[in-house]
């Protein structure tokens, strides 16, 4: 990839502001399961889905100052629809978690900045959990949510 394309994800996970995970074996098994997912993918849209959770995994440790791996030489015809559907798919769900933390009237909403499947009930409960947020509120918003909120697989 380009120092271009390198400067924006650089902006893009300045602006998740996820949390740094410790300890640094966090990024490596979180690369694992990723790979493990990719290879279970049967569709391509798993794949694209699959992969781009990789692409997001590699970059994030690298962002975080610990590098795991690699990624593929950039090549536009191959990676650019994995970026665009990274970028779509987290920002999303930082932004569904942000939106329900205001509907929840959370004071500090603004310190809300998840990326986890907000699919899955049990994640708004861990979500809930990490900000004090009234789970059984924020699982009923997150639920009315879902049911409008574009989110990618």
């Amino acid at each position: 990839m380009c120092s271009h394309g390198y400067a924006l994800l650089r902006r893009w996970y300045g602006m998740l502001g996820l949390s740094r995970q410790s300890p640094s074996s966090w990024y490596r098994d979180r690369l694992r399961e990723e790979l493990r997912e990719r290879r279970t993918a049967r569709t391509p849209w798993q794949k694209l889905s699959e992969t781009s959770d990789v692409f997001f995994s590699i970059n994030r440790a690298r962002y975080d100052g610990f590098p795991v791996r690699k990624l593929p030489p950039f090549v536009a015809s191959r990676h650019i629809l994995v970026y665009a559907y990274m970028l779509a798919k987290y920002t999303l769900r930082w932004k569904f978690y942000r939106t329900a933390a205001i509907r929840c009237n959370t004071p500090h909403y603004d310190l809300v900045r998840e990326v986890v499947n907000p699919s899955k009930d049990h994640r708004l409960d861990e979500v809930a959990t990490r900000h004090q947020i009234d789970p059984v509120v924020f699982k009923r918003v997150g639920r009315q949510l879902r049911r409008v909120w574009p989110l990618l697989p």
